[in-house]
């Protein structure tokens, strides 16, 4: 799959058409934010931080829409004055008004380009931990910022304060969200090779630096504990404790962290991965004065995209005059059965060619955090990331992050739960939660409407078992339920997987 570039040079399926209202744009001294102009329009947008609330609605915002404010210059932030007081100044600008990151400041864990040459020789010097992909993938998480204001993989206080209380308390008293521990396994070998030293060296599986950490902590790895608080069971057959934890060591180590050089993957999608940095950049170019989110981690069907289209729609309604959205796949680990990254790109890039969302308003990026499939507990972590993006909204479906029990016939989780706590989770009252409206394909109208159920008999509930079952045989689904180029693409994921003439089913091959 080939990354598309706009005149900027931004590496996201979009499409930027010149502008539309002959915008005048400038720069707010002391904002950091890109501003515009519009002699025909008297109102200005502004950052407040108004009392927490539970949940959304249309008449009670967290993050309110748009309204009239007189300009203060050279501060960073407006004074909240009555209505009553504002009078329409002669020139109002429009501005990008970004939700702050957790702790105020995003953090950078990149070493500066004129110090890598120095860390690198500096590592080959210290204790070596390799790194599994997950254990690269959490580095590349911890980098950016998406985990701020974590500086590094966590001490057993942190590690603790996540597991027991799904939050952080900063530096200044404020409460962050932290749902999921970012920690790092070593065993009993790695740990005395540590010995006294208080810095380590970590490395990629060919033996090459790729950070370090310093100020180091080793504390027990006390597995049933973390997996219990996080999963709400230990039944066996948990994806990530399979995969990440049953076989990691007996000790976490904690640290300061020092990355070396930006983490890629070579996979051909690096150039979607843009940072939270990246990201908020770019939605202050296009003065985006809302950011919803959409995670996902399965291909796009014409209900999420309803979803998302209804979504921007409310937005308008409310007075917001430019929400941009996020569509963010997953691009760490997942579980087997789900379709690999490289295919879902390859399908989301023809949902925007073929209009089922529209690409001046949408932005494509991977979000690059593996999947732990924990419910409740891990959307707190989705949503956490988006806010340090800029994100003010996001939307929230049924059973998010969730699966089927690893051993029982059931859902792991309670399908209503995901959005429940969201509204109620320490340290995410700033965030919009947006729940799904059910959609489901109208067999009446044919296509994907939201579910009436006054005439509950006019619908079909198309689930992902059934689309799966139905690309596998090579079926299409009834018109409407996806752009013909997505499914043609996941039809050609599942040929991919047909058995070979030994009868084993193959591997996927990169999209």
């Amino acid at each position: 799959m080939n990354c598309l570039k706009n005149e900027y040079s931004n590496p996201i399926i979009v499409i930027q058409k010149s502008n539309p209202k002959n915008l005048k744009f400038e720069s707010v001294q002391g904002t950091g934010l890109s501003n515009y102009t519009e002699t025909n329009q008297m109102q200005t947008l502004i950052n407040r931080s108004p009392p927490p609330m539970p949940s959304m609605s249309s008449s009670l915002l967290k993050t309110p829409p748009p309204s009239l404010s007189l300009p203060k210059p050279n501060k960073t932030h407006f004074s909240h004055l009555p209505v009553s007081l504002l009078k329409p100044p002669r020139r109002t600008r429009i501005q990008c008004s970004l939700i702050d990151p957790d702790g105020g400041k995003l953090v950078s864990l990149l070493v500066e380009e004129t110090q890598r040459e120095s860390k690198k020789r500096q590592a080959l010097s210290l204790p070596r931990i390799g790194l599994t992909r997950i254990d690269l993938e959490w580095v590349h998480v911890l980098s950016e910022g998406w985990a701020n204001p974590l500086k590094g993989f966590m001490r057993e206080s942190e590690f603790l304060q996540t597991l027991h209380f799904n939050s952080l308390r900063v530096e200044n008293g404020a409460v962050v969200n932290m749902s999921v521990p970012i920690v790092l396994a070593v065993d009993d070998e790695q740990k005395g090779r540590i010995g006294e030293s208080t810095r380590v060296a970590l490395v990629d599986d060919g033996g090459d630096p790729l950070a370090i950490l310093s100020n180091i902590e080793i504390y027990k790895h006390n597995k049933e504990e973390r997996i219990a608080r996080t999963w709400g069971t230990t039944a066996p057959g948990l994806p990530y404790v399979e995969e990440a934890i049953t076989n990691a060591g007996n000790w976490l180590i904690g640290g300061d962290l020092e990355v070396i050089e930006p983490i890629k993957y070579n996979d051909g999608l690096d150039c979607f991965r843009m940072s939270p940095a990246e990201l908020r950049e770019e939605f202050k170019r296009r003065n985006a004065d809302a950011v919803f989110a959409f995670q996902l981690r399965n291909p796009v069907h014409n209900g999420h995209a309803l979803l998302m289209t209804d979504t921007r729609r409310r937005l308008l309604e409310m007075g917001y005059k430019n929400p941009v959205l996020l569509l963010h796949p997953l691009g760490g680990y997942t579980k087997a059965d789900d379709v690999p990254l490289s295919w879902r790109m390859k399908q989301h890039k023809k949902v925007l060619e073929d209009g089922v969302l529209d690409p001046e308003t949408t932005v494509v990026s991977i979000f690059p955090s593996p999947m732990h499939y924990a419910g409740p507990t891990e959307v707190q972590w989705h949503a956490k990331a988006r806010i340090n993006a800029g994100a003010n909204f996001y939307i929230v479906g049924r059973d998010p992050a969730g699966m089927s029990h690893p051993v029982e016939k059931r859902d792991l989780y309670d399908a209503d739960h995901g959005k429940k706590v969201l509204g109620m989770a320490p340290g995410l009252e700033r965030l919009n939660i947006l729940p799904f409206k059910v959609a489901a394909y109208d067999k009446t109208q044919g296509k994907m409407a939201f579910f009436d159920p006054s005439r509950s008999q006019d619908f079909l509930f198309i689930s992902g078992t059934k689309m799966r079952a139905l690309a596998k045989s090579g079926e299409n689904p009834p018109d409407g339920f996806m752009c013909p180029g997505g499914w043609k693409v996941l039809v050609e994921y599942y040929d991919s997987l047909a058995p070979t003439g030994n009868g084993k089913v193959a591997k996927p091959v990169p999209a």
